[in-house]
């Protein structure tokens, strides 16, 4: 049986932090940073996390298609949320999938998204497999992490049919090798000096996995179509390529200026990028380093001509605003503690057992449409808003995620407390009906007014430190048009 690639999505955070910014925060004690101050890379907005990244990564995935047929959630990412709390379920419980799917956190590794690949691949059976991989790595101030360091994710659905690319062939080659780590209780990673990685680790670990698959199918090098490897080490990839005949202009971009080294998700970015300009028959091989290596050589089919329009990398890219507060970088990374006053002394504790109930609500944003009058409503109660109706129990599942909206009231309040102030909030209503009283995310002063085009994304909607817990819910975002300055 077949197995593939049946579709893609990727999501970018909306800020872009200028590195020119980092390196002029530190000049005093490490002016060596200048040399790494080209281009920006992405950084989450205080509401983001690498759960919140995978769900816009994998709403973007599923564009056109009915979700019943997802038979399966894997998340892969070294930055999860929560340790021990699946992750993929509060994922799947947001995409408002299937209860009787299976699901699986994938972690310890840089390459868990290219692990998590080759085990859907090889696992495809009944349903597609939803594989999702987002990161949101930390790293210490003035550090070349912070220069490289991006935030991002991509999604795949895996299965038997409709496939745009087909699996060939893969390699896993597993060792031991250190180039970094991050221990118990540790927020940030230590690495190895880089000479020894760059010619002990990606030098010699790759190429035996990249060596192997092209063996193992008899593909020879010259018709690799695009070579996708996440590498920030200048020359790597290009000599890997060049060992093995893989033609220069095959090696993928692998977007270091444009938005950083993403971790766990960042080879299954490129790989969307290189799958959004991809033709039929054109061989894809990505191969990804971390105590081994994983080589993954696909075949573009006639089927990804058909595939819906998608935002996919260069529509994420497309959206960045540049941001240039060093600052506002620190706090929202929890880097620096600022000083709230008594209006951030908040216990945000958690009833456990009432999100469980509302679950539907609060996490996959489902309100309700009254099967009598056709009103709809959130959130879903046993009587009918319609004065005109108000028909009992009535009201069946109506999901608002997807639902475009339109400003019809807005506040930005500088007196609530909130990690990016102001606070906007405002009645949102939806064009398919319900009218919502809601909070607003990646917005600035004068970018919103009345009418203005809505759409939702899923937030953080306020951390519990004392326990460590975060919620979540669901936030209006202005439809972006470009690029923002």
């Amino acid at each position: 049986m077949t197995t593939g690639i049946t579709a893609f999505g990727a999501y970018i955070p909306r800020l872009r932090l200028n590195r020119a910014s980092i390196a002029a925060a530190h000049k005093w004690a490490m002016p060596g940073l200048r040399g790494m101050a080209k281009g920006e890379r992405s950084m989450c907005n205080w509401d983001e996390d690498a759960i919140t990244m995978a769900v816009e990564a994998a709403r973007d995935c599923l564009t056109g298609r009915e979700r019943s047929d997802i038979g399966g959630v894997f998340f892969a990412s070294t930055t999860l949320p929560f340790l021990d709390r699946q992750n993929a379920g509060v994922i799947s419980a947001a995409l408002n999938l299937e209860h009787g799917i299976s699901s699986l956190d994938i972690a310890g590794s840089q390459r868990a998204g290219t692990s998590a690949l080759i085990t859907a691949l090889r696992s495809a059976g009944e349903g597609d497999t939803l594989l999702a991989a987002a990161d949101a790595r930390k790293a210490r101030p003035a550090s070349s992490g912070e220069m490289q360091f991006g935030h991002g994710a991509a999604a795949l659905t895996v299965g038997t049919g409709n496939i745009i690319a087909k699996l060939v062939g893969s390699y896993t080659v597993t060792t031991d090798f250190v180039d970094h780590f991050r221990g118990e209780g540790q927020e940030f990673d230590y690495g190895w000096e880089e000479r020894w990685i760059r010619e002990e680790g990606y030098s010699k670990i790759v190429p035996q996995a990249v060596k192997a698959v092209l063996a193992k199918v008899g593909v020879e090098g010259a018709k690799i179509a695009r070579f996708v490897m996440p590498c920030t080490m200048k020359g790597i990839p290009e000599k890997i390529a060049k060992d093995f005949g893989i033609p220069a202009e095959a090696v993928a971009d692998t977007m270091g200026e444009v938005c950083g080294d993403t971790g766990a998700a960042h080879a299954l970015l490129m790989l969307v990028a290189a799958l959004e300009k991809a033709k039929p028959g054109d061989m894809i091989l990505v191969a990804s380093f971390g105590q081994g290596a994983d080589a993954i050589l696909l075949e573009v089919t006639d089927a990804i001509t058909k595939l819906p329009k998608r935002d996919g990398v260069s529509g994420a890219l497309a959206r960045g605003r540049r941001e240039d507060d060093y600052m506002k970088f620190l706090s929202f990374q929890d880097n620096v503690k600022l000083d709230w006053g008594m209006r951030g002394e908040v216990d945000n504790k958690t009833a456990l057992s009432s999100e469980y109930r509302n679950k539907d609500m609060v996490t996959g944003f489902t309100g309700g449409k009254c099967t009598v009058c056709g009103t709809v409503q959130f959130p879903r109660t046993h009587y009918c808003v319609n004065p005109n109706c108000q028909a009992l129990d009535t009201q069946e599942p109506y999901s608002f995620a997807d639902s475009p909206a339109r400003v019809m009231s807005f506040t930005a309040d500088w007196l609530s407390y909130n990690p990016s102030p102001p606070f906007f909030y405002g009645q949102v209503q939806f064009e398919t009906g319900g009218r919502v009283l809601m909070g607003f995310t990646d917005t600035d002063a004068g970018q919103i007014e009345v009418g203005s085009s809505l759409k939702m994304m899923f937030r953080i909607k306020d951390y519990d430190h004392d326990r460590g817990y975060r919620r979540y819910f669901w936030k209006a975002a202005p439809v972006s048009t470009g690029k923002e300055a």
